[in-house]
């Protein structure tokens, strides 16, 4: 079975833990919506990458929290790009499924919708 990539970032207000915890179980919980047939057992691992202003919690402890216990997650600090979006927390699943390519779908939410307009699919 292949292993695909979910992309997905999203913004945060502010540095602090609930801040960080409620805006990545936000963008798991739109991930998983948006790709109803994710199972964490079926999830590899899961990459965050935070900007270096977000240092506050580390935002795999919203998957723990949401009971992917299992699932290996490890965190990082994204690279200081200048004119990168601040305060974003940035998620790569690596995913078991049979899916092709095309019907991963990838989230974007808040100011993080304009790293991958590209990426964005209307909602009906």
């Amino acid at each position: 079975m292949p292993v695909r990539g979910i992309r997905g970032a999203i913004s945060v207000e502010e540095n602090e833990a609930q801040s960080i915890l409620s805006a990545t179980r936000e963008l798991l919980e739109e991930i998983k919506l948006s790709n109803p047939t994710l199972q964490a057992e079926d999830i590899a691992s899961i990459l965050f990458t935070v900007t270096n202003d977000l240092d506050a919690v580390h935002p795999a402890k919203a998957a723990r929290v949401m009971g992917w216990d299992m699932v290996p997650l490890m965190c990082a600090v994204e690279i200081p790009v200048p004119g990168s979006l601040p305060k974003c927390i940035r998620i790569l699943i690596h995913w078991n499924t049979s899916l092709d390519q095309i019907s991963i779908h990838h989230c974007y939410c808040r100011n993080a919708i304009k790293l991958r307009p590209d990426l964005i699919r209307s909602k009906k």
